[in-house]
Formats: C-alpha cells, structure tokens, sequence
C-alpha cells in the first residue's frame, strides 16, 4: 500500500499522475453556459483528446461537442511514457466505465461507512479485467485524515474543522439540488439527509481516518483487507480551519509513523 496521497510521488520511484474529474456541483457548468446534463458526454471527450494529445504527433477529432483536424499539443509532457491518468468516481456508472478503460480511480470517501463503496469497486475491478488489462486495476479512497500523538489530541484538534466541512458540503448539495435538472442526480437527496443530521461522534465513525499512529495504522490495514485499496488521498485539514502547525505535525506522523509501515 502506497501513503499521503497516503500516495508516492517520483521520488519515492512512482511516477506522477493526472487526476481528473469531472465534477459533482452543476454550477462548475453553469458558470460558463453549459447545461450539466453534457458534463459526463463532455467529459469522455475530454479525455480522449488528452490522451491522443499527449501520444501522438497531430490529433484530428471528431465529436459531438469537440471538433479538429491536425492540432499539435507543445511541449508535451516530460514524463515517459506519459504521466497516468487517474479518474475520481462517484456516480455509480463511472465505475465500470472506468474500468474498462483501464485507468486507475480515486473515491471520494467521507460520507457513511468504508463497506458502502465494496461493490462498486468490484463493479470497477469486475470491468477492468473483462476489458483484458493487465493487473486488476488501482483503487485510491480521497479521505478526511487527522492524525495526533494520543487518541484524545486526534479526536478534539479536527473539531471544528471537520463539521465546517460538513455543514459547506451540505450547502453545496442543497445549491446543487435547487437547480433545475439536477434533483434526479442519484443518491443526493439521501446524502443530504445525511449529512444534515451528522453529529461528530457519528463523522469519527465513518468515513474519516482520525487517532493515533497506531489506530490509523490499523484502519488502514483494515480498509487493505476488506475492499483492497491500494492507497488513500489524505486530506490532513478537511474544512481548512485546523492551525498550520498542527496539521504539519499531523503530517508529519502520518509519512513519518503510519506511511513508513507500509513500504
């Protein structure tokens, strides 16, 4: 298991990586005259102009949105071959797209329990070695993280911080939802109950990696065994109010304690 994204980058001899998405708030599109309902078609296109343009000399494509013949992408990307591609997923259909595509994901982790996200990634792995790919495909969860020296300095120090998060994420569903054309977008309104009703106590059991070295250490392994991750995206300060100095400590028990035990 690679750590903090908790993952490596090139000097721990992993390559870098392209992270893309295609984003869950309708206003991202609104914003620019575009009608939400392209987004996921939009998207697809997107990529597959990416990876022609990073490959090969020219690209000509045609699509429904996007349309060209002979452009040339310069300077292309330094790394070879060419940095990976990783997609985040949250609509269940991304899954098996995904997957069959062959590239690696990452979930958006921090709603509910770890176990709500097992059969979509068998969904994900089930595609991607139907496509014939190689390996079974990499799965990275993006989650809220904080780490102390003692359980009672991890649980109290992200206060503040983690219920901030969740109030803006609630406000932003409600945002979302109010639009037109969005309210059908599967599993929201639950979310929104959800998340709405959420205590602290009841965050802390979900989907958060918050204690000492030894306890994230142990979740982590956790998480290993039952849905066979392959690293997480911590997000050290997850409603940006945590002070600076203690998320460096934070960050620094976690490569130093917790992502050293995994190599």
């Amino acid at each position: 298991m690679s750590s903090p994204a908790i993952g490596r980058g090139r000097r721990h001899g992993r390559p870098d990586q392209f992270g893309v998405g295609r984003s869950g708030l309708p206003r991202t599109y609104e914003d620019y005259g575009i009608s939400y309902a392209e987004s996921r078609d939009r998207f697809i296109e997107v990529l597959d102009i990416i990876e022609q343009a990073w490959s090969q000399p020219k690209v000509c494509y045609e699509g429904k949105y996007y349309a060209f013949r002979n452009i040339a992408v310069a300077p292309k990307p330094l790394q070879k071959p060419v940095p990976p591609i990783r997609v985040a997923a949250a609509s269940p259909d991304t899954y098996p797209a995904v997957g069959e595509r062959g590239l690696p994901i990452f979930i958006n982790a921090r709603y509910g329990s770890f176990d709500e996200w097992l059969p979509v990634i068998r969904e994900y792995r089930a595609a991607y070695a139907a496509a014939g790919h190689s390996g079974k495909g990499q799965v990275y969860l993006r989650v809220p993280t904080y780490v102390a020296e003692d359980e009672e300095k991890a649980r109290e120090e992200p206060r503040e911080s983690l219920m901030h998060f969740y109030r803006e994420q609630a406000q932003r569903l409600r945002d979302s939802m109010s639009r037109a054309g969005t309210r059908a977008i599967e599993g929201r309104a639950e979310r929104l109950k959800r998340i709405e009703n959420l205590t602290y106590d009841e965050a802390l059991t979900g989907q958060v990696l918050v204690g000492s070295p030894k306890t994230v250490t142990q979740r982590l392994r956790e998480l290993q065994d039952e849905l066979g991750i392959d690293g997480i995206l911590a997000e050290i300060n997850c409603g940006g109010l945590v002070p600076h100095e203690r998320v460096m400590k934070a960050l620094r028990l976690l490569c130093e304690e917790v992502m050293s035990r995994f190599h």
